[in-house]
C-alpha cells in the first residue's frame, strides 16, 4: 500500500507549495479567460446578427449602423460561425502544442509560459474588447486573432505540468496531479463568474476583466516560479518515495527489479546537475525528439482515449451556456452560473479519482469505469427537466465523470508517459509528450466543435448529446486496450517467473 496522504505531503517544502500555487493559478487565469468567450456566445450572437425581433434594435439606428454591424443574417449562420471560431481555436492550439512540447524541452520553462500567457491575454482583449470598442466587425479578424491565440495558449500546458512533474516524484502522483488539475475547472467558474458578474455592462468587458487577471498573472509567475527543485538547491531523494503507479501501461514498460532501481532517483532523468548519492547516473542529456516521443509505449493509445474524450469535455466548456440558455430559455447570467456545475464535479472527480488510482496502483481501470458511467449520466442529462436544481445535481454528476478521467489523463497520466523507464536515459521528455497526448486530444475537439453547431442546427439538441455518448464510448475502446495489454504482460510475467522458480 501507498503512504498516507499526510505522510507525503509532509515532505515537501515552501517551494513545493508555490510551484504548485504559481502554476495552478497561472491555469486558472488562462481558463478564466478562455471561458469568456463561451459565456458571452449569446450576447456576441445578438451584436453580430441585429434584427427588430432581438431585443437590440434601438441600439442599431440609423439603418446604416445596423448594415455595419450585421455580420450575418440570421441566428443560424452566427452560431454556425462561432462553432467555426471554436474549431479554429482549438486547431491552431493542437498544432501548437506539438511545437511547445518540444520547445518547453529545450527552452527555460519560465520563459515560455510568460509569454504564452502575457501574448494570449494581448489577444484576448483586442478580440473581445478593443473590436468591440472601435466597432470593428470582421469575420477576417476575428478568425486571425483566434489562430494566434490557439497558438500562444498551446504555450502553457506543457510547462506546467512539466514543471509539476519536476517538482513532484511518483509518490502520490495521482492524488497531486488529480487536486493540481483541477486547475482549469476552477478557472472556468472564475471565469463564468466574472463574465455573468459584468455581462450587463456589455460582453466587451468581460474580455476586458479576465485579460487583465490574465496579464498580471503572467507578470507574477515571471518573477516568482522555480521550475525545478535544483534552482535552490533542494535534494530530491525525500520526493521521490515508492509508488506502484509506473506509466499506465505499467508492466510492459517496467519490471519490478527496474522499479526498485529507479525510483528514488526520477528527477535525476530530467535534470543531469542531480547526481544519485553514491552512482551518478550515465546517459544521454539530449532531449527525446518528437517522433521518438509519439512512439513510446502508451503514448498513442491515450492520445486517441483524450481525443474523444476532449472532444466531449470542451463541448461541454464551449457550447454549455449557450445549451442553457437557448434550450431552456433562462438568462444568460444564469446560465452562465448554473453551467458552473459541471466544472465543480470535475474537481472533485479528478481528484477522489487520483486518489483511487494511487491506492490501487492501476490507473486505466479507474478511467474506464467512470467513462462507461459517463455513457448512463450523457443520456440521463439529456433528458433533464426545466428545472435548476436537477439540472445543476445532473451536470455535477456529469462533471465527475468526464472531467475526472479528462483531468487525469492530460496530468497525472501525462507525467507518467513522460517518465517511464523506455526513455530513463533521456531527461527531457516530459513536455513533449504532454505536448503530443494535449494535443491530439485538442484536434479531436477542434473537429468537434463544428460538428456540435452543425448537429445541433439540423436534428437538435439530443442528437448532439448522443454523439457524445458514442465518442466517450471510442475513449473506452482506446482504454480497454491499455487494460488488455497490461493483463497480457502481467500474465506473461508470472508465467516468466513461475518456469524460473
Amino acid at each position: 500500500m501507498p503512504p498516507s496522504c499526510c505522510g507525503y505531503l509532509s515532505q515537501y517544502t515552501h517551494h513545493h507549495l508555490v510551484a504548485f500555487l504559481l502554476t495552478f493559478f497561472s491555469y486558472v487565469f488562462l481558463h478564466a479567460s478562455r471561458k469568456t468567450f463561451s459565456n458571452v456566445k449569446v450576447s456576441i450572437s445578438a451584436q453580430w446578427t441585429p434584427s427588430p425581433q432581438n431585443g437590440s434594435a434601438p441600439a442599431f439606428s440609423p439603418g446604416e449602423t445596423w448594415e455595419k454591424n450585421r455580420l450575418f443574417d440570421n441566428e443560424e449562420q452566427a452560431t454556425l460561425f462561432l462553432g467555426a471560431l471554436d474549431s479554429i481555436f482549438l486547431f491552431s492550439y493542437a498544432v501548437g502544442l506539438y511545437l511547445s512540447g518540444v520547445i518547453g524541452d529545450r527552452v527555460n520553462l519560465r520563459y515560455v509560459l510568460c509569454f504564452g500567457l502575457c501574448g494570449s491575454a494581448v489577444v484576448d482583449f483586442v478580440f473581445g474588447t478593443l473590436t468591440e470598442w472601435l466597432h470593428i466587425y470582421n469575420v477576417y479578424v476575428y478568425c486571425s486573432l483566434w489562430v494566434l491565440n490557439g497558438l500562444l495558449q498551446s504555450t502553457v500546458w506543457p510547462c506546467v505540468v512539466a514543471v509539476m512533474a519536476n517538482w513532484f516524484g511518483k509518490t502520490g502522483r495521482g492524488f497531486v496531479f488529480g487536486l493540481w488539475s483541477a486547475c482549469a475547472s476552477v478557472g472556468n467558474i472564475l471565469g463564468a463568474f466574472l463574465a455573468s458578474s459584468v455581462l450587463k455592462y456589455g460582453y466587451e468587458y468581460a474580455f476586458l476583466v479576465t485579460s487583465v487577471m490574465q496579464f498580471a498573472g503572467g507578470v507574477v509567475l515571471f518573477f516568482g516560479l522555480l521550475t525545478s527543485p535544483n534552482e535552490v538547491g533542494l535534494s530530491m531523494d525525500c520526493q521521490t518515495g515508492s509508488s506502484p503507479v509506473d506509466a499506465d501501461t505499467h508492466r510492459p514498460l517496467m519490471s519490478d527489479e527496474e522499479e526498485e532501481q529507479d525510483e528514488g532517483d526520477v528527477y535525476n532523468r530530467h535534470y543531469h546537475s542531480v547526481q544519485h548519492q553514491d552512482e551518478p547516473r550515465q546517459g544521454s542529456t539530449k532531449a527525446v525528439g518528437f517522433f521518438q516521443a509519439f512512439c513510446l509505449p502508451g503514448v498513442l493509445p491515450y492520445s486517441l482515449a483524450y481525443a474523444c474524450l476532449k472532444l466531449v469535455n470542451y463541448s461541454f466548456f464551449f457550447w454549455l451556456p449557450f445549451y442553457l440558455s437557448n434550450n431552456y430559455g433562462w438568462k444568460e447570467a444564469e446560465a452562465d452560473r448554473l453551467s458552473m456545475w459541471y466544472d465543480v464535479g470535475g474537481i472533485i472527480g479528478g481528484t477522489v479519482q487520483g486518489l483511487v488510482t494511487d491506492f490501487m496502483g492501476k490507473r486505466s481501470p479507474v478511467l474506464a469505469l467512470s467513462l462507461t458511467l459517463a455513457m448512463v449520466s450523457l443520456v440521463g442529462y439529456s433528458h433533464s427537466p426545466d428545472d435548476k436544481t436537477t439540472n445543476a445535481v445532473l451536470l455535477a454528476i456529469t462533471g465527475f465523470l468526464i472531467g475526472g478521467p479528462s483531468n487525469m489523463i492530460s496530468s497525472a497520466i501525462s507525467a507518467d508517459l513522460g517518465r517511464q523507464d523506455a526513455i530513463r536515459d533521456s531527461r527531457e521528455a516530459l513536455a513533449t509528450v504532454t505536448g503530443i497526448v494535449d494535443g491530439t486530444g485538442s484536434i479531436g475537439a477542434a473537429g468537434g466543435q463544428y460538428l456540435v453547431s452543425l448537429i445541433e442546427s439540423k436534428l437538435g439538441w439530443i442528437s448532439v448529446f448522443y454523439f457524445f455518448v458514442i465518442m466517450t464510448g471510442g475513449s473506452i475502446i482506446f482504454i480497454a486496450h491499455l487494460i488488455v495489454v497490461d493483463v497480457r504482460a502481467l500474465w506473461t510475467e508470472r508465467q516468466t517467473r513461475h518456469h524460473q522458480l
